[in-house]
């Protein structure tokens, strides 16, 4: 389905979040520094305009490919050979991530059904130890199965952040209600040393490529920066399968 968005608009988005990507703080510093809490506020990376130096080409604002495509990943959605890959960098208490999982992703879904598009979830806790907390809980949680059930609990409302509301018992509470069926393992893997080298391993990726700020993209090894609007999303996606099937991904 052709998107309504100008091309030009999509490859100005993606080519300043490269720059972004590649080391300037400009768009992310908000989030980063802990900024607003509301998804709606003009200071929030959704809401951030381009740099007037994000005129560079898509090819160069081109990423390290960091598709992992395991076909066992319980943090992912959709086909491990789908053309195209989003991975998605986010913290559980960043409300800009909130705002992306329960307005944009379910929106995306039809490409994952179709087999377009797989979905890689990442860590990346900016916050605080909460942050850190609630990302082993959702290792935890995919540990039995029930990761993405886990992230739709803990994203279907808005939390305040470092207030208490990711505590362990508020986890456990969470992973009851996502339908963890051990609650007892679900603590045993929450605080132990796997889910903590996991929690590391993501935030390490996401360093390595610079990441600035909750929610972070890579589409196809193209960056996006923030909770942009849905037909952003779209039109990356579709630009993405189609280079593929064109032969020039």
């Amino acid at each position: 389905m052709p998107s309504k968005t100008p091309a030009r608009r999509n490859r100005t988005v993606i080519a300043a979040a490269g720059i972004v990507l590649a080391g300037s703080l400009t768009l992310g510093a908000v989030s980063l520094a802990g900024g607003a809490d509301d998804p709606a506020s003009p200071a929030a990376p959704s809401a951030a305009s381009p740099s007037p130096s994000g005129e560079s080409s898509p090819e160069e604002a081109r990423m390290p490919d960091k598709a992992r495509r395991d076909a066992a990943d319980p943090r992912a959605l959709g086909r491990a050979d789908a053309p195209v890959v989003l991975i998605e960098y986010s913290d559980f208490q960043c409300p800009f991530c909130g705002k992306f999982a329960r307005d944009t992703k379910p929106r995306l879904k039809k490409y994952v059904d179709d087999g377009t598009l797989r979905i890689e979830w990442r860590d990346f806790p900016i916050f605080g130890k909460e942050s850190e907390a609630a990302a082993r809980a959702g290792h935890a949680a995919a540990r039995q199965g029930r990761f993405w059930e886990f992230h739709d609990v803990v994203y279907g409302k808005e939390r305040k952040r470092n207030n208490g509301e990711f505590a362990q018992d508020r986890l456990v509470e969470m992973a009851r209600e996502a339908g963890v069926p051990d609650l007892g393992r679900f603590r045993a893997d929450m605080d132990g040393e796997a889910a903590r080298k996991a929690v590391r391993r993501d935030a390490d990726e996401g360093h390595e490529l610079g990441v600035p700020s909750t929610p972070a993209f890579l589409i196809n090894s193209r960056p996006v920066l923030g909770a942009q609007p849905y037909d952003v999303f779209e039109q990356a996606v579709e630009e993405a399968a189609r280079a593929v099937k064109e032969g020039g991904e």
